[in-house]
């Protein structure tokens, strides 16, 4: 499936993206690797050609999805590498960790212009190129945050809602011109998405919190997405904690899982 593939990953210098990088690069993919820091881009693409993939089929393209401006000559160098864009995955996003109460109108701001403006922007970018290839594949990373509300993540629960509104609803207008649209659904992932999270003045959380500690392999977290591409689902949910029993419970008891949430945030 993804044998000489071009797929631009953003996010791509640390956790789910970096390790599904990994994956794609052992499968024989084209990579377009963004994120803001060169060296960590540069630290990932070396780590690909250590698992054996060719140098020639990975390229480095730093972007800050804030900076939109930017964005029209970062896709003009990316798609002028290969030829075309079979699949984007916009996975570049940071959480939060303060109280609704505590936190600044601009942190609010801040994370929506990460997590849903930048993806928007990109996606509308790229979404040409795909519609003139006549076919490509859409992907986000958005979260169970995207469906399920948590305390201290009012932020990014609303940008993460906001992701899985947007690509569900991209899918019915871009499908019959042979688009795929993915959505991926991450609970608990063992990564840095906590050590990284703004507080509510907008400075770093700075710690990993035990439910990111105690929760999913970042590398077995990308095998099973990667089984959720082959398979062609349209959405992957993927983790091992009690968040993912929730998506269920909302569904089928909304009541209980409300009661439930509240009693997790006291």
């Amino acid at each position: 499936m993804f044998k000489d593939q071009v797929v631009w990953m953003t996010g791509a210098s640390s956790g789910i993206g970096e390790a599904l990088v990994y994956e794609m690069a052992a499968k024989g993919a084209k990579l377009i690797l963004s994120a803001r820091r060169a060296p960590e881009l540069e630290r990932v693409k070396e780590g690909c050609v250590s698992r054996g993939a060719n140098a020639e089929n990975i390229m480095v393209l730093t972007l800050d999805v804030t900076d939109e401006a930017a964005m029209p000559g970062k896709v003009k160098e990316a798609h002028e590498k290969w030829g075309r864009i079979d699949m984007l995955l916009n996975n570049a996003g940071i959480s939060q960790r303060s109280l609704c109460v505590d936190t600044d109108m601009q942190t609010y701001r801040t994370l929506f212009e990460v997590d849903v403006f930048g993806q928007i922007a990109l996606t509308k970018q790229v979404l040409p190129i795909m519609i003139e290839q006549g076919s490509g594949h859409m992907v986000v990373t958005a979260s169970v945050a995207g469906k399920i509300g948590a305390a201290k993540r009012t932020g990014y629960c609303a940008a993460k809602h906001a992701m899985m509104g947007f690509f569900d609803a991209l899918r019915t207008e871009v499908t019959r011109q042979g688009i795929r649209v993915t959505t991926i659904t991450p609970g608990y992932i063992r990564t840095a998405i906590s050590e990284n999270a703004l507080k509510g003045d907008g400075s770093e959380f700075g710690e990993t919190d035990k439910n990111i500690a105690g929760g999913m392999d970042v590398t077995k977290c990308a095998k099973v997405i990667m089984r959720g591409f082959e398979k062609g689902k349209f959405e992957i949910p993927v983790g091992e904690g009690i968040e993912m029993k929730a998506l269920l419970i909302k569904r089928f008891f909304p009541n209980m899982l409300f009661k439930m949430a509240e009693r997790v945030s006291n």
